[in-house]
């Protein structure tokens, strides 16, 4: 959101001035550090990210590009490509983008004097040389390789690359050496180097090289039998020099579009791949690893190119195709505002608003920060305005916007993650994920909402809010969702489905005054690129990590102390799983957070006996709900940069909103049915059982139950009566619901003194 837009909310927490309608919610907002070309250079950069998205889009649907054109030229890429060397292309392809799209540092800092960028521009620009240098001999190699003069073993051409043989000293002094000077020279440059925004700068069009470089050997050297020597000290050492490098470029990228918090854990766990062996206890390991190996392992399918870059270089990348197409459509704007007319008129109606189009824009939208810019931009000052403090609305913002990461059948991106992991059908998971989700927004709805009646709130004017008629006729743009839903179920695969509701989403756009011809189907395609780049980078770090517990076993040890806990406690196992879950996924975007937690809380659960799916689940849920748990909430504090109020305040409310969903997991944990996994009327009792619960639940918390505000005794008793539903039993369920009757009794009957009122607090 640009400084203009959010002032030109701000002067709406004062007056609103006729109905409030949504407007740029579809706009993908820049960032401080993004390039914003003209002219020729911003045609070159167009034009790579839609090829960058069209063939991703080919290649999931296994069109041949020379059949489809009928041209046959050899540098055209071949679909189906093989595994490997697809997900090399697409993680090579976002790091290139990426660096040229995303500076080193923010255009608001002092750009420096010229002398200083010329300098810093000319020593980056050296760094070239070096880079060249590796790209010309990872060619030759790859020339070599496809010569046909190599002997074969096995069918697999072998690379004879042990010291002392010409072409171990050729990866090392003409690839390797070369390619780490250019990469870290580049890296670090690039942190002084200062161009204008809309200028290229030499450091990043060097490490958009590097990331070539290191895709080409991958692919030459992975083509052959040297691929079954990953992971073990046999690994070539140019191997070892790309992966290194390759991770280097990663970790860059992520800083850039991510933030530092993800890259200071990747750190964290490669300082400790290589000082294993000399810690103590759980965390040690029986041998040290060199750096051969394990950078010769981290570039496979254990680690970069395993389930997280799998997902992003087929479901992901997708939907984020999907999502584009959606935004060029303006379907986000339609979206925030057919809630407005549904929801605006309740008490605290802006909070109710945000709670229903962050649910529909979130599950679209793989980020929980990015959803609270979309759809807080406009909700929040209009909470402000109705009596929420300002800590409070970007709160609820923001643990509406994390919701979204459940709402099924998108789901953000983190599902997709759990099917390739679990092997669990996607179309399964978004079934099972149906009641959670509801549960969830149920919670933050019921905290809303008693916040509203305490306080006293009104709803929106009927003259402040969009026509609902008018927008019924335009009902038709949920198409391409239903589709994909329809798609979904019977029986399409989730590629097909997803594309299948992209190309409605086009042809829907035909019946709005925003028809979608060549030119915005091409600017689709575009955004589809540039949006790819962090969550792209985000899967590609938490590869790194992912790695890192697969070579060192630590994933295992956890597992290990969950089985020990659970022997004393089942419930304090599940209680430090959560935590564990929660810790590794703060400050981190949901899908590196689950794929993270997957990997080293997960197995633990499932070797206690726990369903993989419900584990799984319940990982996943606690992965989401750190976007809002302090003391790093991204989400948070995304919502406090809208609402003016303090990031850790925000964060704090944030959590306290959506304290109820904490609960959810354990509840599914210990009724199945939750999860869809009974008959028909034990999933419906245990639904409606549950979401009462949760009422009981964020009625204590608020201290506000059936009207009226509730004394300190009757709030405990409300939490221990919701506590007594999570269970799942019969028994147990009758215990919840006697208790919450008595509890209505007695403050009807007695009318005990409640606590002092709460004032109604402004906007400030």
């Amino acid at each position: 959101m640009t400084t203009d837009q959010m002032r030109e909310h701000d002067k709406r927490d004062d007056q609103i001035d006729g109905p409030v309608l949504a407007e740029g919610v579809d706009e993908d907002p820049v960032e401080g550090n993004r390039r914003l070309f003209t002219g020729p250079a911003y045609m070159a950069v167009a034009c790579v990210s839609i090829i960058y998205a069209v063939v991703h889009m080919l290649a999931l649907n296994g069109v041949s590009i020379s059949a489809w054109t009928g041209i046959d030229l050899p540098f055209l890429p071949q679909f189906p490509l093989e595994t490997w060397n697809f997900r090399i292309m697409h993680i090579a392809g976002a790091l290139a983008l990426g660096f040229l799209i995303f500076a080193a540092h923010s255009f608001a800092e002092d750009t420096g004097t010229g002398r200083q960028t010329r300098l810093f521009s000319l020593l980056a620009a050296a760094f070239g040389i070096p880079a060249l240098i590796a790209g010309a001999t990872a060619i030759g190699f790859s020339a070599q390789i496809a010569s046909g003069t190599l002997p074969q073993m096995g069918g697999l051409t072998t690379w004879a690359a042990f010291p002392g043989t010409p072409t171990y000293a050729a990866e090392v002094n003409w690839f390797g050496i070369p390619l780490l000077i250019a990469t870290f020279g580049a890296i670090l440059s690039g942190w002084f180097e200062r161009r204008a925004r809309d200028s290229f700068a030499a450091s990043d069009i060097v490490l958009a090289l590097c990331g070539i470089v290191v895709a080409i050997y991958l692919i030459a050297i992975y083509g052959t039998a040297a691929r079954n020597s990953v992971g073990t000290t046999f690994v070539p050492i140019g191997v070892a020099f790309a992966a290194t490098a390759g991770s280097a470029l990663i970790l860059e990228l992520t800083r850039r579009v991510a933030g530092l918090a993800l890259v200071v854990i990747t750190g964290i766990f490669l300082l400790y791949t290589f000082t294993a062996h000399l810690l103590p206890g759980l965390l040690a390991v029986d041998r040290a690893y060199s750096w051969q190996r394990f950078f010769g392992h981290v570039y496979s399918d254990a680690g970069i190119l395993g389930p997280t870059t799998a997902v992003s270089s087929t479901y992901i990348i997708l939907f984020i195709i999907f999502a584009a197409f959606l935004q060029a459509s303006k379907v986000g704007d339609y979206f925030v505002n057919f809630a407005f007319a549904m929801a605006g008129r309740a008490r605290g109606g802006p909070a109710k608003v945000a709670i229903f189009a962050s649910g529909l824009m979130g599950m679209i939208n793989g980020t929980s920060a990015g959803n609270v810019v979309a759809t807080g931009s406009l909700t929040i000052p209009l909470m402000k305005k109705v009596g929420y403090h300002k800590k409070t609305a970007g709160a609820v913002e923001a643990a509406a916007s994390t919701g979204g990461q459940i709402m099924p059948p998108i789901m953000g991106a983190g599902a997709f993650i759990m099917a390739e992991v679990t092997g669990i059908p996607y179309q399964d998971i978004a079934i099972a994920a149906i009641i959670p989700a509801i549960l969830y927004f149920a919670s933050v709805y019921f905290m809303v909402d008693l916040e509203a009646a305490k306080l006293g709130m009104r709803g929106m004017r009927e003259d402040e809010l969009p026509k609902l008629n008018r927008l019924i006729k335009q009902v038709y743009l949920f198409v391409p969702i239903i589709i994909l839903i329809a798609a979904l179920f019977m029986g399409y695969s989730v590629i097909r489905a997803g594309t299948l509701a992209t190309v409605a989403a086009a042809m829907i756009s035909w019946l709005t005054p925003q028809a979608m011809g060549l030119r915005a189907i091409l600017k689709a395609f575009e955004l589809a690129g540039i949006m790819s780049i962090q969550i792209i980078a985000v899967c590609a770090c938490a590869g790194i990590i992912v790695g890192v517990i697969s070579l060192t076993g630590v994933g295992a040890r956890f597992s290990n102390v969950l089985l020990d806990l659970a022997g004393v406690s089942q419930l304090l196992a599940l209680f430090f799983a959560m935590c564990i879950a929660i810790l590794l996924g703060m400050g981190m975007p949901t899908t590196a957070a689950y794929a993270v937690a997957a990997s080293v809380v997960a197995p633990g659960l499932v070797q206690l006996g726990i369903p993989q799916l419900t584990a799984h689940f319940f990982v996943f849920y606690f992965a989401v709900v750190s976007a809002i748990t302090p003391p790093v909430a991204l989400a948070s504090y995304a919502a406090a940069g809208i609402s003016g109020a303090n990031p850790m305040e925000t964060s704090v409310a944030s959590f306290r909103i959506g304290l109820a969903a904490f609960i959810v997991p354990f509840m599914f944990f210990y009724n199945s049915a939750l999860l869809m996994d009974g008959t028909t009327i034990e999933i419906i009792r245990a639904a409606l059982t549950a979401t009462f619960g949760v009422f009981l639940l964020s009625a204590g918390v608020q201290g506000w139950f059936m009207g009226g505000r509730s004394v300190w005794f009757l709030r405990i008793a409300l939490i221990v009566a919701a506590l007594f539903m999570i269970e799942g039993g019969l028994f147990t369920d009758l215990i919840g619901l006697g208790a919450a009757i008595a509890i209505y009794l007695v403050q009807r009957l007695l009318k005990p003194r409640p606590d002092a009122a709460i004032p109604v607090r402004g906007a400030d």
